[in-house]
């Protein structure tokens, strides 16, 4: 039996409008067959990350792990509906918008186990120059790392309020929001490489602690994936995030669809 969470609304917002990545930008995305320019699937999942916080408290933030799915694209200035339902051990996750389903996960407090070595995944600097995003550039098994990245109470509320997060307990206690996290798994590859207009489909993560503002945050990453389906050129990888280059924050896996269907059809 599920039982329904407290809807969770929010007025999406497109906080990515001058990224590189050009699926943000309105007369790119409709190129695409978009209504729009998307939000970014990391501007969901922090929507989507209201809900766990609010059923299990501070510890999600702490042990806590989810999954995520992005179906179909949420604009900007629409509204996001997220919604929960308790099954089992954990929550069932939706977001919807405009009558559509857009997102999906899975939340829960899974048993403690200990993280990751840290040089699990293998160290890396981006490099002074990209290439261009190719197979080869993605290929599986090559490492990607960030630059250094630190936080401070600004960048944090303002990120709080770019999302329009409501609960206090971010600005109260300097932590870091599970979207700007997962955000970081973005960084490994525009740092990297020279993308295209690029859609994020799916992540998972697992937390190992809390990350607050004034660390230094870094990632580790390994490409595990790079594999067409239906067209897309779609790469994955394995990440950990590191607070002060001794505490693993968190451990993810990242999917991303580098070259869409539709970059390819033109090329050719």
């Amino acid at each position: 039996m599920t039982h329904p969470l407290p809807t969770y609304s929010v007025r999406a917002f497109n906080g990515a409008a001058a990224s590189e990545n050009k699926i943000h930008d309105d007369t790119v995305a409709q190129r695409f067959g978009f209504k729009g320019a998307l939000v970014p699937g990391v501007a969901v999942f922090a929507y989507m990350a209201h809900v766990p916080v609010a059923h299990f408290g501070r510890a999600w933030l702490e042990c806590g792990q989810a999954e995520c799915r992005f179906l179909k694209p949420v604009y900007d200035g629409d509204i996001a509906r997220v919604t929960g339902e308790r099954g089992g051990d954990g929550l069932a996750l939706f977001v919807e918008s405009n009558g559509e389903r857009c997102a999906t996960g899975q939340a829960s407090m899974p048993p403690p186990r200990a993280a990751s070595a840290i040089d699990s995944l293998p160290a890396a600097v981006p490099p002074a120059e990209r290439p261009q995003a190719s197979e080869t550039s993605l290929g599986v098994g090559r490492a990607l790392g960030i630059a250094p990245l630190v936080l401070d109470r600004a960048a944090l509320s303002a990120y709080l309020d770019e999302i329009r997060e409501t609960d206090p307990l971010y600005r109260a206690e300097g932590l870091i929001h599970p979207g700007q996290i997962l955000r970081l798994a973005n960084q490994a590859l525009l740092q990297n490489v020279v993308l295209g207009p690029w859609i994020h489909v799916a992540s998972t993560i697992r937390f190992h602690g809390l990350a607050r503002t004034g660390e230094e945050l870094t990632l580790r990453a390994r490409i595990t994936s790079n594999a067409e389906n239906k067209g897309h050129a779609i790469v994955a990888f394995d990440a950990i995030v590191v607070a002060d280059g001794a505490r693993t924050v968190a451990e993810m896996t990242h999917t991303a669809i580098w070259r869409p269907r539709q970059v390819a059809e033109a090329s050719t």
